[in-house]
């Protein structure tokens, strides 16, 4: 490390020119954290590199306005979105962005900005204590939490390694003994609960405390961030690559989080292949890191990520994370899908990785990113469940299924075994809450998580999961639900019939139940069909309910509904249920169970096979929340009482279209004439009657085995398939009552 240290400048190749009022820039004081283009060559090909120009005016401008209003550095105060919360946000960005523009210019201006941006925060930070805002989080100094801590010094780090070779001994002694020590050591011996845990808190400190080390010239610091405090490796940021990563990049918290850690993962890991390139730490676990952008890549629609676990529904590629994520990936790989997400995403970063994302975007060596069906496995050997992806096609508007098989994901899972999504249209159709949560919000318990997130969002009712007996999975407790995790069984991701099947045992006691979702391709419909196949063995008499959530208003019920019109009854007292409105109750057939909704000028009809005595609820969410934590969303829940067993078979068709402009509605009605269910000593069959005198059968066997034979006499008709799931499509002759069977 030492030797790469100081030949820092000549593998850099930085050629700037110095403040008048620096010290003469020696090489082993170079930067060592990042790659800098050649400022020659960023004068030279601004003009036909707009990615990379426009970044550079971005960030002129928000430095400009900094240096214009001062340095401000406020005693802390307030909790997230506070006033002095965010000016310590804006702070660590103009520190950074300072010295990024300096790199890229030589302007003095812009390390004189960060110099004294640094010295106010050695002039405050040794007298800091605990944060007087703290909760329940570890508390920080700068901030509310000990996170936002680690934040600040992964950004203030990067701008003071690029404008270090510039400063006065005793500056830099007073910066950094007063400020970048004082904080390493702080979240590394100072929070060891903190620093060792196997968790995206943990992530950020590492990467503070290594990326700190490496500016400092500490080996010791760089050692502690790579294998814990103790260096066994047991901790550390190599260990949560180990544990918190599957083999195929999906993260154990879920895609928010793995947006939210990866920025520390991958700058990190820069600096470490900088420096100590003998780790070939972008290799490690087989490129596991650079696996988990490609991962959470594919784990969005339209650029959004999927909203499970605890997550915000709005966060997107378009964010600071996926903008150092994809330059990072880019300069590793020279994945040319990678440049399409940056054209997307119209952002990049201001290093020699930007550099080179703007340079190839601009040279036309973009190509469409894959997006594809993709089985994504949980757990650190990918034997603890998955979150499998069905997706109709590439384009931003095709169908996407997910099937959210995954373990818990630690205190920011959800109770929602077996839960599943629908996108459709450009629109999300069958919908997850999220977290309840108005993030960096004040006035919302300082942007906290709400005490809604507990009571609602978490719970299982609030999402498209199974409920036995009004309570959750695994009792809401985190650590009973960490022990469990559903089985993937079958993952077909081509064709025209794609299937997700999973099982889950343990949620409850002595209860297990499936899940098959199958996304069908028929033809003469614009859209898949989505069959949803939940088979539950309760062991002894339950009541199940089965919710829906669903973005879109309702248009039709196809059975009569006793409404609430004057008063809106509460369903239950506890599990999330103390939160939902009952609008009204139904007791459909198998003739009328269905209901219709729109969404963006498209119909959706939920169609279900409901068994005897069962009912159908329509509610909404919202209710008990008297601070308005809650947003208001649709959801319907299919209610079986007193059973041991149950099957519940539904069908979802997105139909039709309705043009406001023109004042136009076409096949506003669903196009499904029956379906049906039967059961077989070893596979259930389901019926759909679609226009034509057609009929499609799907059968779908217990044993899931590739190879496995299976045939069953169906309405007098042998059926035979091979393997989990068999398709048969009929077509009736009206005329005279005979059939065909085709096996595509």
């Amino acid at each position: 490390m030492k030797a790469r240290l100081a030949l820092a400048a000549l593998a850099l190749g930085v050629s700037v020119a110095a403040p008048a009022a620096a010290r003469s820039p020696q090489e082993s004081d170079a930067p060592v954290l990042i790659r800098w283009p050649d400022p020659a060559s960023v004068r030279a090909e601004a003009t036909r590199l707009p990615l990379f120009a426009q970044e550079m005016e971005r960030a002129r401008e928000d430095v400009d306005a900094a240096i214009r209003a001062g340095v401000h550095v406020p005693v802390p105060r307030d909790p997230g979105g506070g006033a002095t919360h965010e000016q310590h946000k804006r702070n660590y960005k103009a520190i950074q962005d300072a010295g990024f523009l300096y790199r890229l210019t030589g302007e003095a201006r812009y390390a004189e900005f960060a110099r004294r941006m640094l010295l106010a925060y050695a002039d405050l930070y040794p007298g800091l204590g605990p944060h007087p805002a703290a909760a329940n989080q570890r508390p920080g100094r700068l901030f509310w939490q000990s996170l936002n801590d680690s934040v600040w010094l992964v950004h203030a780090a990067q701008g003071y390694d690029a404008i270090r070779q510039t400063l006065s001994e005793d500056d830099r002694r007073t910066i950094e003994g007063k400020v970048f020590r004082p904080m390493a050591t702080f979240l590394s011996k100072g929070s060891p609960e903190v620093f060792d845990r196997i968790h995206n808190h943990a992530t950020w400190a590492n990467a503070a405390v290594g990326l700190s080390g490496y500016v400092l010239r500490d080996p010791d610091l760089v050692e502690k961030a790579l294998l814990g405090l103790d260096k066994s490796g047991n901790s550390g940021i190599l260990r949560q690559l180990d544990l918190l990563f599957s083999p195929d990049g999906y993260y154990a918290e879920g895609p928010y989080y793995q947006r939210y850690a990866l920025l520390p993962f991958v700058l990190f890991a820069q600096a470490v292949e900088e420096n100590d390139p003998q780790r070939r730490i972008f290799a490690h676990r087989d490129g596991v890191l650079l696996k988990a952008v490609h991962a959470a890549i594919q784990m969005t629609y339209q650029g959004h990520f999927f909203p499970i676990n605890d997550a915000m529904p709005d966060k997107s590629l378009r964010t600071e994370e996926l903008y150092a994520g994809v330059a990072i990936a880019y300069a590793r790989t020279r994945d040319p899908g990678l440049l399409s997400i940056a054209q997307m995403q119209g952002r990049t970063i201001l290093t020699a990785a930007g550099f080179a994302v703007a340079r190839d975007l601009a040279a036309g060596r973009a190509r469409p990113f894959p997006f594809r069906s993709i089985l994504l496995r949980d757990g650190p050997e990918g034997e603890r469940g998955a979150l499998a992806v069905l997706r109709s096609g590439a384009g931003p508007d095709d169908q996407v299924v997910v099937a959210k098989n995954t373990a818990q994901g630690m205190g920011h899972g959800h109770f929602d075994k077996l839960n599943w999504l629908l996108y459709d249209n450009g629109n999300a159709i069958v919908t997850d809450y999220g977290a309840a949560r108005f993030l960096n919000v004040e006035a919302k318990q300082g942007g906290r998580y709400l005490p809604e997130n507990e009571s609602w969002a978490k719970q299982t009712i609030a999402h498209n999961s199974l409920v036995v007996d009004e309570t959750s999975h695994f009792g809401g407790e985190v650590e009973r639900a960490e022990a469990h995790a559903p089985r993937q069984i079958h993952f077909e991701g081509e064709g025209d019939t794609r299937v997700s099947t999973a099982e889950m045992v343990g949620a409850y006691p002595d209860v297990r139940f499936r899940r098959s979702l199958v996304q069908l391709r028929v033809e003469g419909f614009s859209s898949p069909l989505v069959l949803d196949l939940l088979r539950v063995e309760g062991g002894a008499a339950h009541q199940y309910d089965l919710p829906l959530h669903f973005a879109g208003h309702i248009i039709e019920t196809g059975f009569p509904l006793q409404s609430n019109p004057a008063s809106r009854p509460v369903l239950g007292t506890a599990n999330g249920y103390q939160h939902i409105w009952v609008d009204a109750i139904g007791a459909p057939t198998t003739a009328d169970a269905f209901v219709t909704w729109i969404n963006d000028g498209r119909f959706y009809t939920y169609r279900m096979l409901p068994a005897a005595g069962s009912q159908v609820i329509l509610a909404e969410s919202g209710a008990n929340d008297p601070s308005f934590n809650l947003r208001r969303e649709p959801m319907l829940i299919q209610r079986v009482r007193g059973s041991e067993d149950a099957t519940f078979v539904s069908l979802l068709e997105p139909h039709g279209a309705y043009d406001p402009s023109a004042e136009t509605t076409v096949g506003s009605r669903s196009r499904i004439g029956g379906l049906r269910h039967h059961r077989d000593a070893a596979a259930d069959l389901v019926e759909i009657d679609l226009p034509g005198a057609r009929t499609l059968v799907i059968a779908i066997a217990d044993d899931p085995s590739p190879a496995a034979a299976h045939s069953v006499t169906f309405q007098g008709r042998p059926l035979a398939w091979r393997g989990h799931v068999g398709r048969f499509d009929i077509v009736r002759d009206a005329t005279t009552d005979q059939d065909g069977m085709s096996m595509p």
